[in-house]
């Protein structure tokens, strides 16, 4: 709850896989998938734009930001609940949408569980809007 301290945003490195599980964790963003096979996944695909947020040495946030041409999407914002309301996840996404502006993307998506009504809010103060779309998914990978 330090205002005052300064986040670094950097790619994420193998040696910060402990700790972007215990974030994930923390933050409840542990529900369907394997996370460590999640984030194997991420670093065959753009690697770089897997970002974790770190003060004082210490892992507090991540990022991972994804486009395939057509979209660009938001996966996995999170920070650590004693940094929240910092203006840390606000840098990670200004971060996130610098970099799809830098490859053309028109448009980002991301998914909010519907019960998670701060997170929305959130996301709403920095200028997204609920579509009118059903969100549909199958899984490929059983973890």
């Amino acid at each position: 709850m330090n205002a005052s301290a300064r986040m670094t945003i950097r790619p994420y490195r193998p040696a910060d896989e402990e700790a972007v599980i215990a974030l994930w964790r923390e933050c409840a963003m542990l529900r369907w998938s394997d996370p460590r096979k999640d984030i194997a996944r991420k670093l065959r695909v753009n690697p770089e734009w897997f970002l974790v947020g770190e003060i004082d040495g210490r892992l507090v946030a991540t990022c991972v930001v994804g486009y395939e041409g057509h979209r660009g999407w938001i996966n996995l914002l999170a920070v650590a609940p004693e940094h929240q309301k910092d203006g840390h996840g606000r840098a990670l996404m200004a971060e996130a949408e610098r970099i799809l502006r830098g490859v053309g993307c028109a448009k980002i998506n991301l998914q909010v569980r519907a019960t998670n009504t701060k997170v929305i809010a959130f996301y709403e103060r920095l200028g997204f809007v609920a579509d009118e779309l059903v969100n549909l998914g199958k899984r490929l990978e059983r973890d």
